[in-house]
């Protein structure tokens, strides 16, 4: 069997019966166990002994370099359907205070892990990392690389709102190290923008897309959002003939999942102005012929790049990974999480900082490490990663290779799994034979559904409503 390749017209595989039966709640696998399952016992302690862990590692073989993300909290003003962890302020100096508890935090992590620790990939997201002026930002990447070295080829991203950039901004992003950039851009459509309050003009847009790349960005992205209030089929194939036209790198298209009893922005939206389930797969078919037609490849989930971007080239090569941000480049590796809320993993273990900026700041204060929750994990959840995250990335599960790796014998241990997947084996999403476990070119588009079947926790309590939809 084959690796999953890219189909050219999915429009006449993918029918709406098999669309509307998978359009189901799930999780979106960036980890295994998901953050839903960390708990309060693992805290400070238990990441410094992580961390400790690791050090000693490096002494005796080298430690691998770390990926780090520093979450940016604050936005000049709210976006309704958006459930991130921010702060709406108009008061900017609020950042240069934030950037001192930063360095706080990175103090921490230099002094557990000794000398400056090689990084292969930096990501800053929020909020809006671009609330930072540009000083404040040359500042923020000064006390990153006091601890941390970029190795050469390293990844450093940034999100930019488009709202808050300008081509002279880019070219100080440049200046400073970034060498890939993701615009928010969401939909294009006037009467959509009005809705979710993010208003901008495609010309505005289009401007700083041609900007990023007179400036050599390695990898321009935009995101996108399907079944926003007052978008149609017919509206969002218009926004993606647009994102056609300004060719993007990347391409990121997430599913709005609308959950206002979790996210007070949320309440804002008319309920009545959503699109039905038949439009919001109307809106997925046309992105997935409008892209596809366009020349991306579809890369898994949520993600499409052009072939010669690096991430096409490392699902080609089969060398696809996932973290905390998504579809990488980067092999499996240690991820350090900065500021408010950040989500970490060292070694074999997961953590959470403090969701508000008050707890923040008081534990770092205190010399603290502002950790309120994670996970270590056991020996089955390793397991149960292995096989998750190889059908996240590879689209294969090879039976032979996980029994060497964690000593078990697959089809015992998986026996009721493997049952749980004949339905989708017969709607011709995967297949599964005495070696192997491989998502066919169709299940490839519904690959959560796949994964979901090896999921101890997620089936043990069938509480699904707190998760995006799979479609």
């Amino acid at each position: 069997m084959n690796s999953p390749a890219v189909v050219e017209h999915p429009e006449v595989l993918l029918t709406d019966a098999m669309l509307q039966r998978l359009d189901v709640p799930g999780p979106r696998y960036t980890s295994y166990p998901t953050a839903d399952r960390f708990v309060e016992a693992f805290g400070p302690a238990e990441y410094r002994q992580a961390l400790r862990q690791r050090a000693e590692g490096a002494v005796v073989g080298g430690a691998p370099p770390l990926s780090l993300y520093v979450h940016i909290p604050f936005c000049d003003s709210l976006c309704y359907y958006c459930a991130c962890n921010k702060i709406i302020t108009r008061h900017h100096s609020r950042g240069r205070a934030y950037l001192g508890l930063i360095e706080k935090e990175i103090a921490l992590h230099a002094a557990a892990l000794g000398r400056v620790q090689p990084l292969s990939q930096l990501h800053l997201g929020g909020g809006t990392p671009t609330f930072l002026d540009d000083a404040e930002l040359a500042d923020l990447m000064t006390m990153l690389r006091r601890a941390f070295k970029p190795i050469d080829g390293a990844e450093i991203s940034i999100e930019v709102d488009p709202r808050t950039a300008s081509r002279e901004r880019l070219r100080h992003l440049a200046a400073i190290g970034f060498n890939r950039i993701s615009f928010g851009i969401q939909d294009f459509d006037p009467d959509v923008q009005l809705a979710v309050h993010r208003v901008q003009s495609y010309d505005s847009v289009a401007e700083l897309v041609a900007e990023a790349r007179a400036l050599r960005f390695e990898s321009i992205n935009a995101d996108l959002i399907y079944g926003l209030p007052k978008q149609t089929p017919e509206s969002f194939q218009r926004t993606i003939a647009q994102i056609a036209e300004l060719r993007p790198t990347r391409i990121a298209l997430y599913a709005y999942a609308h959950l206002p009893a979790r996210f007070k922005p949320q309440r804002r939206i008319d309920s009545a102005a959503l699109p039905t389930p038949e439009q919001r797969i109307g809106m997925l078919r046309a992105a997935l012929a409008g892209f596809g037609a366009a020349g991306y490849v579809y890369i898994g989930m949520d993600h499409f790049a052009l072939p010669g971007d690096a991430l096409a080239v490392a699902k080609r090569q089969g060398r696809l990974h996932r973290n905390f941000q998504g579809y990488t480049t980067q092999p499996d590796c240690d991820l350090i999480s900065l500021g408010v809320s950040g989500i970490g993993r060292v070694g074999a273990t997961y953590s959470q900082n403090a969701k508000t900026l008050v707890e923040y700041q008081d534990a770092l204060e205190h010399g603290e490490f502002p950790i309120v929750r994670g996970l270590a994990l056991t020996r089955d959840d390793l397991l149960r990663r292995a096989v998750i995250m190889a059908l996240m990335c590879q689209g294969r599960v090879d039976c032979e290779s996980i029994e060497l790796a964690h000593l078990i014998r697959f089809k015992e241990t998986f026996a009721t799994e493997l049952e749980r997947l004949a339905p989708l084996q017969e709607l011709g999403l995967c297949e599964v034979d005495g070696s192997a476990i491989q998502v066919t070119t169709l299940g490839w588009y519904f690959v959560r559904a796949v994964a979901m079947t090896f999921d101890r926790h997620l089936q043990a309590d069938r509480v699904r409503e707190r998760f995006s939809r799979i479609i």
